[in-house]
């Protein structure tokens, strides 16, 4: 199939905050990105925010011999329990104070969205200072990944995206991300989550990429223990984490990396994780991707491009105008050379804005000017939004767009809209009540 005329390009138009309207929203001149979060008061301490060594000293620090700390994070990791009458092997005149210093609240669930099959369902938490978040739990053939927000709101300002309108309020902390994933393992323990997965297919009717299946990916090879989804304790868990929720990870890098080290930890330090199973992901914050690669934890890393040339780029994306969709393609090409992970790239499809042959071709040519084997292009259908003018591209142009890539030699995979009927898909979480 060829194109037989050029299509309209429609452009982002998006408001400012004086009211204005432009095609990329800009403050004094210059683009409206939030980098930092405002200096709030973040949550009060938990045992996850620690390393084990930590955990040793604030144990002995209340008068306790140092193994109480091991006792405490099998209760959490392992177990995933705060609940004092559970830790019967804890002082029980000691059992209140230490929840109350190890555990305290983080996250009070405002309700929850299941999908009619119960295989998808989204949460809605409040965080200690009223702060909103979402977390989304999935079921699929040969996981159970979990897609769990960095922060409240964003500040990348990415205009198709539901988060990025709302701005940034903070960074979440180390255990506000990690209590996202120990929450869901209790719902899964509880038997909330329907047993089996719906049957995944693609717009074209093909079977679709899972969200966190990126690693799995790899030379057709299904994950250790695929199917099973159990963790230490024999209780089926979360296996895949993915950092696609609300929020710009790499925005969050310190605490983020905190997360990521208890999900790696082995057992009872943290839930003993393989790296390979959690996926973060970023718009380009090169800088982010270059420390990521340095860090030898090899997650699997994802880059949502959205679209190869600048000119566009710099309207969709608005750090664009930081970093150059080049620049962002070289630091995913040097997170694959440093680790031998294979990179992710995430490519939102959006009608006659970015879905042109043309713009597949040129995307190829670009990955493949750093080599072959080291990537896999997920185009992913636009989700709806509240108010967005933009909708998925249609399926016979998504299914030239593929083809021009997979022709390239670019392994290329439609991603699913797993949970768009309860907004729970890519760019569609807001936080509302």
């Amino acid at each position: 199939m060829t194109e037989q005329r050029p299509r309209r390009q429609v452009r982002p138009v998006v408001e400012n905050p004086d009211g204005t309207t432009s095609r990329t929203p800009t403050r004094d001149g210059r683009p409206l990105l939030n980098f930092r979060s405002p200096r709030v008061t973040q949550p009060p301490q938990h045992l996850a925010d620690m390393t084990m060594d930590e955990r040793i000293t604030a144990v002995k620090e209340m008068g306790l011999p140092g193994f109480r700390a091991k006792q405490l994070s099998t209760h959490y990791f392992v177990h995933h329990t705060t609940d004092p009458e559970a830790m019967t092997d804890l002082p029980k005149d000691r059992r209140a104070e230490l929840v109350e210093r190890f555990f305290p609240p983080l996250l009070t669930e405002v309700h929850r969205l299941r999908t009619e099959n119960g295989d998808t369902i989204k949460f809605l938490w409040r965080l200690f200072d009223g702060a909103l978040v979402e977390s989304v739990l999935m079921r699929y053939r040969n996981r159970i990944t979990l897609c769990v927000s960095s922060q409240c709101g964003c500040g990348m300002n990415c205009p198709f995206c539901a988060t990025g309108q709302q701005g940034l309020t903070r960074n979440m902390s180390s255990a506000e991300i990690v209590e996202q994933v120990i929450r869901a393992n209790q719902v899964i323990a509880a038997g909330e989550l329907a047993e089996v997965s719906g049957v995944d297919a693609d717009m074209l009717g093909n079977p679709a990429a899972a969200v966190g299946s990126e690693a799995d990916e790899e030379q057709g090879r299904e994950p250790a223990g695929a199917g099973s989804g159990t963790g230490s304790s024999g209780a089926e868990r979360v296996t895949n984490i993915v950092f696609m929720g609300m929020g710009e990870p790499l925005a969050n890098y310190k605490r983020v990396m905190g997360a990521v080290r208890r999900f790696v930890d082995p057992a009872p330090a943290g839930l003993g994780m393989g790296a390979r199973r959690i996926t973060i992901s970023t718009v380009g914050l090169v800088p982010g991707i270059d420390k990521l690669a340095a860090e030898e934890i090899p997650v699997t890393f994802a880059l949502s491009l959205h679209a190869p040339d600048d000119g566009l780029r710099d309207e969709m994306i608005p750090v664009n105008t930081r970093w150059k969709a080049d620049e962002a393609i070289d630091a995913a090409y040097n997170y694959y050379r440093t680790t031998g992970r294979r990179v992710s790239i995430e490519y939102a499809l959006i009608k006659d804005m970015n879905d042109h042959a043309w713009r597949a071709e040129l995307l190829a040519k670009k990955l493949n000017a750093r080599g072959r084997g080291w990537v896999h292009v997920n185009p992913i259908p636009l989700n709806p939004t509240p108010g967005s003018v933009w909708t998925a591209s249609e399926p016979e142009v998504a299914r030239e767009f593929v083809r021009r890539l997979q022709n390239a030699g670019v392994p290329t995979t439609i991603r699913d809209t797993r949970g768009k009927d309860i907004d729970g898909a890519c760019g569609q979480l807001a936080a509302a009540e």
